[in-house]
């Protein structure tokens, strides 16, 4: 889920294509304004249907990436560019759903210019980069600098071995594993772990950035200090204090190659129904019979209080399983069909059961009462998921007002969390 309940990108010569640079050729270090006068005439906006969001050129011929939570559930979508000349996506190049990337093809009547793609897994913590995208829509080519907060890797290759050989010993399929546990009020640590790891069917590593990244910049490049696209702007999470996220460039190279999953429009208008300013995570095997409108957020307006009774060791706590429970449930939600969004309800509901009764404070145990209270009321298993993942948000925005106002006693990896 975005932000977490997200969500969701050609050529033998792959490094011409992509425009990656050569060890044997010297970079030059640029400076932000360089690199925002270097790329801009590559960088789009994407109009599709309602939404509006950020693009940009990677190869001449006319492919442009951007988020596959842009422009899914779209058969019209349109391609402007800085001089204002538009044009009409033809066909969908390739889809990554479980990194949420898309490319598009386009028929331009010339060459067009072109990013470099960079080497986005040299990137580690406090690595300088610079966001360049649309803000609202509306504000052409905006640029932002910060740093490479974090490089965080969800599935490694590892837990990818491991679900399998996991699977292959337990015997069962890993969506009725999954549901069986989702349900448990007291998973052990073992059990939690198991959860993690059938969640991870692909490796995923995503990058935590503080540049700011406004809606309407989604699938807007990410670039590193030579002025090479390392990422894709993907989400912002407001509850972690504006914590912000990008995909790894990586993940373009083998779907400009392959093709992953590339079809005509109005086939992917068809299987493919995210809902608006989703993150990373999709599919191509949608349930279309699931409802797929964008669910109305309802966060509760959670304040310092809620913690009253709650030592800081269990406000931390309380946090860690809230977030554990996102990292788990999210890659099942990302699935984004019924199944999907069935296993994440479960994990989510399985946590809230267990805090409802066993939270630390009262304060903790009515929240996540009225968040199961308020999922039960609804229909799909995609609403009853936001729902609970409502509750989350409240509660993790509420340990950060209360880490604020009691600085003192906020236990430092909530610090770590929470400081701007």
């Amino acid at each position: 889920m975005r932000r977490r309940p997200s969500r969701f990108l050609l050529l033998a010569l792959v490094g011409v294509a992509c425009g990656s640079t050569t060890h044997n050729v010297p970079r030059t270090r640029l400076t932000p304004k360089g690199i925002f006068d270097e790329a801009s005439p590559a960088i789009v906006r994407i109009e599709a249907g309602d939404k509006l969001g950020t693009g940009f050129v990677i190869d001449k011929k006319g492919v442009v990436a951007t988020n596959l939570h842009v422009v899914a559930g779209e058969a019209d979508i349109n391609i402007r560019f800085h001089d204002g000349t538009l044009y009409k996506v033809l066909e969908i190049a390739g889809v990554d759903p479980a990194r949420d990337l898309a490319l598009l093809k386009i028929q331009p009547k010339q060459p067009l210019p072109t990013v470099k793609i960079g080497d986005s897994e040299s990137l580690g913590a406090g690595d300088q980069v610079v966001a360049i995208g649309n803000p609202l829509g509306v504000l052409d080519n905006s640029i932002s600098q910060g740093l490479v907060s974090a490089v965080r890797v969800l599935c490694s290759d590892q837990d990818v071995a491991d679900r399998s050989a996991t699977l292959a010993k337990i015997g069962k399929p890993a969506e009725e594993v999954v549901k069986e546990l989702g349900v448990k009020h007291n998973r052990t640590h073992d059990e939690d772990d198991l959860l993690r790891k059938l969640s991870c069917s692909q490796e995923l590593t995503i990058l935590q950035i503080s540049a700011a990244i406004s809606q309407g910049s989604s699938g807007g490049p990410l670039f590193n200090q030579y002025g090479e696209v390392v990422g894709v702007t993907t989400a912002i999470i407001p509850a972690g204090q504006n914590v912000n996220l990008a995909m790894p460039a990586k993940y373009l190279k083998p779907l400009v190659k392959e093709r992953a999953n590339a079809m005509p429009l109005d086939q992917f208008a068809k299987v493919t129904k995210l809902e608006e300013g989703g993150g990373a995570g999709g599919t191509e095997h949608v349930d279309t019979d699931e409802d797929t409108s964008t669910p109305a957020r309802n966060i509760p307006d959670l304040q310092p209080a809620t913690w009253d009774g709650c030592k800081p060791e269990d406000i931390e706590a309380t946090l860690k399983a809230v977030m554990e429970a996102i990292d788990i449930g999210a890659p099942a939600y990302n699935k984004l069909n019924k199944q999907g969004f069935e296993e994440c309800y479960r994990i989510y509901e399985g946590t809230s059961l267990k805090l409802e009764s066993k939270g630390a404070c009262k304060g903790v145990r009515s929240a996540f009462g009225d968040g199961l209270l308020r999922a039960q009321t609804l229909k799909s298993y995609k609403d009853k998921a936001w729902a609970l993942r409502d509750t989350f948000d409240g509660l993790i925005r509420a340990s950060g007002l209360w880490c604020a106002q009691n600085a003192n006693k906020c236990p430092q990896t909530m610090q770590e969390l929470f400081k701007k």
